[in-house]
């Protein structure tokens, strides 16, 4: 079966977008893989060695996290991004050099916090170059036009676009909280670290401001879809951003009781807004990927009301970072990751162009071996840094060896399906472009 593209003209640009965001995919792979999981698992085994953070610098701590939130998610969600506005007769211009800024900013940190070499430098360059990424894509976002048909229409945006805009709005502000900061430490600091109450705020900032939300509009966006469920209840997803923008902003002057108690209201409400919970009314769509996708995606959701309850707990007695660590971890791997590693094999290969998934059971095998690695993380993150239990420190090296087993897989994954997967396009000459 084929579908008529208009004119070759347009099928070229299609095209174009296609090539840029694989490799802004690749690009967020790389980050994922390498500078991300391989430098956690690098820092877990040395603290797991040494029972405790004592030996372990903050910069390669943040390094790690920067490379994951930034190199990563960031990449991933700028991409899609690009792609999701409409082919423009100017080409690949601002894309072009969005991704060239974005990827050198993320690179030079890693260099910056990981070897300290020229420090100073590398972090102003590299928080520089990410602020400009993020205005080169707020102002080609800002440049899109209505289509003829809705010129002069009057309609209110829907929901799940608010989600994706106040998400846009944290990434924002983080990128300025980060190159701000960046500039302090390169003027006066002493290492290439944030001291760390301001570097708890930014984590709230970066959690609860830009990664919550971006996946809970994306949610909203698909998930009725593929899995046969309900559209979101407006209001209760409208009570969740309520409570998780109050939280951000309470979180980020200090009152992380009061923010983490509503970052819990947020989570509830979330799950209730998209009916992840009943009864579903049909078969959810899973041809090209594992069948096991609508059950992770449920589990993700799970992982973020442990998240947002942990963070409750971590606030009231958290004593060596354990607690906060596996809250953390919870959200980002269990919550976003789990999210990432199910929904992007459903929808990257058909963004990128591509005809097909390379392989279901490596999509299987990702998922379960970071359900694992997660579930003895989160566990045994707070008996062992708490003091509560000394064989949890043993538990913890398995964890990271579960988690990156699991990334690599997910990587080649990804990677293989978008170098060796055949096109879904056709020669521009014939004008058709074969169905997904």
């Amino acid at each position: 079966m084929s579908v008529p593209i208009p004119n070759s003209e347009s099928l070229v640009r299609e095209r174009n977008k296609s090539w840029m965001l694989r490799a802004w995919i690749l690009s967020g792979i790389f980050f994922m893989a390498l500078p991300g999981t391989l430098l956690g698992f690098s820092n877990l085994m040395a603290i797991s060695a040494h029972h405790g953070l004592g030996s372990m610098s903050p910069a390669w701590m943040e390094g790690h996290g920067h490379a994951q939130m930034y190199g990563w998610i960031g990449s991933f969600i700028l991409g899609i991004g690009f792609y999701s506005q409409p082919a423009r007769r100017s080409g690949l211009r601002i894309p072009i050099a969005c991704f060239a800024f974005w990827t050198t900013g993320v690179l030079l940190r890693w260099i910056g916090n990981i070897y300290e070499w020229h420090w100073r430098s590398l972090l102003l360059v590299s928080s520089a170059a990410e602020l400009i990424a993020v205005l080169l894509f707020l102002s080609a976002a800002s440049h899109h036009k209505l289509p003829e048909a809705e010129k002069g229409k009057k309609k209110s945006m829907e929901i799940w676009m608010v989600a994706v805009l106040l998400s846009t709005a944290g990434l924002t502000a983080a990128v300025i909280f980060n190159f701000v900061e960046c500039l302090r430490l390169a003027l006066y600091g002493a290492t290439p670290s944030f001291p760390h109450l301001l570097d708890q705020k930014y984590l709230v900032l970066l959690g609860w401001g830009f990664l919550a939300p971006v996946v809970w509009g994306f949610s909203a966006r698909w998930l009725p879809s593929f899995l046969a469920i309900d559209e979101p209840r407006s209001s209760a997803l409208k009570a969740a951003l309520v409570a998780d923008i109050v939280g951000v902003l309470t979180g980020v002057s200090g009152l992380l009781p009061v923010a983490t108690s509503l970052f819990f209201v947020s989570a509830v409400s979330i799950v209730f807004a998209l009916h992840l919970i009943d009864r579903p009314h049909g078969q959810a769509k899973t041809q090209g990927i594992h069948p096991s996708f609508p059950y992770f995606i449920r589990l993700a959701y799970v992982w973020l009301v442990i998240a947002a309850s942990m963070s409750v707990w971590a606030a009231l007695a958290d004593q060596h970072g354990g607690i906060w660590g596996a809250s953390r971890h919870a959200l980002t791997v269990g919550f976003a990751a789990t999210m990432v590693f199910s929904i992007g094999p459903r929808i990257l290969p058909h963004f990128c162009g591509i005809a097909r998934l390379f392989s279901t059971r490596l999509m299987f095998a990702s998922l379960l071996l970071l359900q694992v690695g997660c579930t003895l993380r989160v566990s045994s993150e707070p008996l062992a840094y708490e003091g509560f239990s000394s064989f949890a420190w043993r538990v913890l090296p398995v964890s990271g060896m579960l988690e990156l087993a699991a990334v690599l897989i997910f990587a080649a994954n990804i990677a293989a399906t978008i170098i060796f997967g055949r096109s879904a396009f056709t020669n521009a000459q014939t004008g058709e472009v074969a169905a997904a």
